[in-house]
């Protein structure tokens, strides 16, 4: 399928600011929403996890193995998802993680026991892998590094959206416990599945693979894009970055490590925060999905505010260094505080979760390129992603072993600290070429 230009070809270019906004328009709004029912359908059980113990036995310890399984699969698989989408084009492949993963979490309501919970996880990890490393890359087509940490940090949006909806979503549909015989989380994973499936189409029609394909952009403005990010990339990654060899460089395993200790946290507060909460008195779902929620709207003002202030090298990791070490005061905050000042911690924690991540991905997308950074983007969140299996067991152990889940989070907090300063050592691929003052001239153009 072709998508059509309707742009008159003879029509002047539109200035850089005006064309980045039109892209952030066309493009993040189909983003987010893919993002948001990923990570609705990645997270849900975290809601679910009470009545899989009940109904089918599922211990703690192996509801934490099954909700890291998930990222043992998906890391595996990330790199050739990448590869792949760099030859066959974003729309196609994108559309085709949607639909598979949509089906197989919906099939998730036909859960009987652990293993059928193990294989589950492991298939939704192989069929959703790919979607935000192919985003990460598929963003390097339109932005340039000063507006791109700012484009990341809005489609992490859909992990804060996700989270913000899912809690009170996953709590009403779990009201349907009793309805033709299922059972709440049945229903939930069902009615929360299948949309990936309807939206698959709506992006294999909207979402052009680059500029040259878009219909909204004329060919002069296409050409103006696509010249000028090539050039980027060619000043950052020089002579080796189309080598995948190039992404086995200290640097990038830097930022992979970086990352692993970014990743342990957000996915041990996605998965535990709605079991510690629901500790915090006598709540109902309903009430323990709405306060699941809040730190969460603290990681969408994060993400909408600040990384936009990551136009330098150094400002950006001036910002990645004080917000690993925010997160980690939160977590320290959270894990000896009473329920309302531990949810604050929570909160302040979460309001740094996507300024980081957001922020990460500049470090390998400025000194790669081609295939290289097809590939280098999916090694990094795949090696990344390691911390989403590697918190949630280990929080489930902890939680079992001890009674209190908060002994984990102190663990995290340490490493987060560990973390702020391997991230001292980062630079940008461009940073040694690019003078000082002129860099910090530069100024966000959107």
């Amino acid at each position: 399928m072709t998508i059509t230009r309707n742009i008159d070809s003879a029509a002047t270019p539109r200035d850089s600011a005006t064309l980045n906004k039109v892209i952030f328009i066309k493009l993040m709004p189909l983003l987010i929403a893919a993002y948001i029912l990923s990570f609705l359908d990645r997270t849900n059980i975290a809601l679910a996890k009470h009545q899989l113990d009940v109904d089918l036995g599922i211990s703690a310890a192996a509801y934490g193995l099954g909700a890291g399984l998930f990222f043992l699969t998906y890391a595996l698989s990330e790199v050739p998802s990448n590869l792949i989408m760099h030859k066959v084009g974003a729309r196609f492949w994108i559309a085709r993680i949607m639909v598979t993963w949509g089906l197989i979490s919906a099939a998730m309501a036909f859960v009987q026991g652990e293993t059928s919970f193990y294989i589950l996880r492991l298939l939704l990890g192989v069929a959703e892998a790919g979607l935000f490393p192919g985003v990460m890359l598929y963003l390097t087509y339109w932005f340039g590094r000063e507006q791109r940490a700012r484009a990341i940090g809005y489609f992490l949006l859909g992990v804060c959206f996700a989270n913000i909806i899912g809690g009170p979503l996953g709590a009403l549909l779990m009201q349907l416990d009793g309805v033709w015989g299922w059972r709440g989380w049945q229903w939930m994973f069902m009615l929360e599945g299948l949309p990936a499936v309807f939206f698959a189409y709506v992006v294999w029609k909207k979402l052009p693979d680059r500029p040259s394909k878009a219909p909204w952009l004329s060919p002069a403005e296409a050409e103006q894009i696509e010249r000028g990010l090539a050039a980027e990339q060619d000043e950052g990654a020089g002579q080796g970055g189309h080598s995948l060899k190039q992404c086995l460089t200290p640097q990038i395993f830097l930022a992979i490590l970086v990352y692993f200790c970014h990743q342990i946290t957000v996915y041990t507060v996605i998965f535990f925060l709605p079991g510690i909460i629901g500790k915090y008195g006598e709540l109902t779902t309903l009430q323990i999905g709405l306060l699941t929620s809040l730190p969460w709207i603290a990681a969408a003002v994060g993400a909408m505010a600040l990384p936009r202030f990551a136009t330098t090298p150094q400002r950006a990791r001036m910002m990645l260094v004080c917000g690993l070490l925010t997160m980690a005061a939160g977590l320290g905050i959270a894990s000896l505080a009473g329920p309302v000042l531990s949810l604050m911690g929570f909160c302040l924690s979460a309001l740094m979760f996507f300024v980081v991540q957001s922020i990460i991905f500049l470090y390998p997308a400025s000194r790669l390129k081609g295939a290289a950074l097809a590939g280098g983007l999916g090694f990094v969140n795949s090696c990344g992603l390691l911390g989403g299996f590697v918190g949630p067991s280990v929080m489930g152990m902890i939680e079992q072993t001890t009674g209190n889940a908060m002994n984990g989070m102190k663990i995290i907090a340490v490493i987060l600290v560990l973390a702020a300063l391997a991230a001292l050592r980062l630079r940008q691929g461009h940073e040694r070429k690019v003078p000082k003052a002129e860099a910090h001239g530069r100024r966000q153009v959107v």
